[in-house]
């Protein structure tokens, strides 16, 4: 395969297939000489995470893991995760996974050498200088998902598990040393799976692109990682082994996470609370929020994706691009409302309370308030 790359932006990353043998050398590069591998329960037991274990253990690594991780990770989970690297004299974190394996991960080499709680590093102001830097252990990231991009990002997402709210957590040093992005890790995701991690990168991109804020470097990274996801999703989906489709995706799954650094809006303000309180899949309820949000930005962003919509191969103007998404999540499985995810007309009062504090809602093109955020979740439903 021809797509291959070594990339200093955001941080190093080892792109292509067969990638994943260069696991030793990524580690080493890292400072890391007894890491513990961070992935979660439905890994686990894969040949994809035996695979790896394998190569740290011929790398003189080890073979230490821990994988007490649900679907939306939780202090739980991460205390319990710092507990097993504290135990093992670990020095680093390699991150195996989806966006929870992934998050989690990163969140034990930044709190094992914390005195205060995780929530005091809430991605608020300036509240990631409380942390102490120079105990944030080092992390190599081995994304096995095309969606989240956690891997090339500062942040990860924790639930509270008595509010059932998510949290951001920040701080620059949570971006891994080295990422190893190998297609080859993805092939034998499920259908579902790759049609609900490949929409959290397009919702990424198309939010990043939708966003006010001014970034024209993450703009145009996101209309790039909107055009990679359009023209290669369907492929991943209906050939799970087609590598070059599946490394495009890897692409644009890191390309949303760089895009969004100009900001997220309502399909994740929406999607936070959802998958907080009824544990649904994040890419997918983004997948399913996203027409209901597209119809309410309308007026901010029309302009952008009528003149986006060419680039990207859709015609009618953002019209068009209305009507391709709704297309394209029929063509993916998706649900067709909330609804269908569990989602109850009681529950909307509790997720707009939730989804209101959001800080996506910083970046929506259009205010958000309790009162328009509940009119969003019914037109989802």
């Amino acid at each position: 395969m021809g797509l291959v790359g070594n990339w200093s932006y955001p941080t190093a990353v080892k792109f292509g297939a067969g990638r994943i043998a260069e696991l030793g050398e990524a580690c080493a590069a890292a400072g890391m000489r007894r890491p513990l591998l961070v992935t979660d329960r439905g890994l686990a037991g894969l040949p994809v995470t035996q695979g790896v274990l394998e190569r740290m253990e011929a790398a003189g690594l080890g073979r230490a893991m821990f994988s007490e991780v649900d679907p939306n990770p939780n202090e739980v989970n991460l205390a319990a995760g710092v507990a097993a690297f504290n135990a093992g004299g670990h020095d680093g974190v390699i991150a195996l996974g989806g966006g929870s394996g992934l998050d989690l991960g990163k969140l034990v080499a930044f709190m094992a050498g914390q005195t205060r709680p995780v929530w005091d590093f809430e991605d608020i102001g300036d509240w990631w200088t409380r942390a102490d830097a120079e105990a944030i252990a080092p992390i190599v990231a081995v994304p096995t998902t095309a969606g989240t991009g956690s891997e090339v990002g500062r942040a990860g997402v924790l639930t509270n598990s008595e509010s059932h709210v998510k949290k951001i957590i920040f701080h620059p040093k949570l971006l891994p040393a080295v990422v190893i992005c190998d297609p080859e890790l993805t092939v034998g995701m499920p259908k579902a799976i790759t049609a609900g991690t490949g929409l959290d990168a397009f919702a990424h991109c198309v939010e990043a692109f939708s966003s006010p804020h001014y970034h024209p470097m993450s703009q145009g990274i996101a209309l790039e990682g909107m055009r990679l996801v359009i023209e290669n999703l369907p492929k991943a989906y209906d050939d799970g082994g087609d590598i070059e489709a599946r490394a495009h995706m890897m692409s644009a799954a890191a390309m949303g996470a760089v895009g969004f650094q100009k900001g997220l809006g309502a399909i994740h303000a929406l999607s936070h609370p959802v998958g907080a309180h009824f544990g649904t899949h994040h890419g997918t309820t983004n997948a399913v929020c996203m027409p209901a949000v597209l119809a309410f930005n309308a007026a901010a962003i029309a302009e952008r994706f009528d003149r986006a919509a060419p680039y990207l191969g859709i015609e009618g103007g953002f019209d068009g691009f209305r009507a391709f998404v709704d297309g394209f999540n029929d063509r993916l499985g998706i649900p067709k409302g909330l609804a269908a995810l569990g989602v109850t007309e009681e529950s909307i009062p509790a997720l707009v309370k939730d989804a209101v504090t959001d800080p996506s809602c910083g970046g929506n093109p259009v205010e958000l308030t309790e009162e328009n955020l509940a009119e969003l979740y019914r037109a989802a439903m």
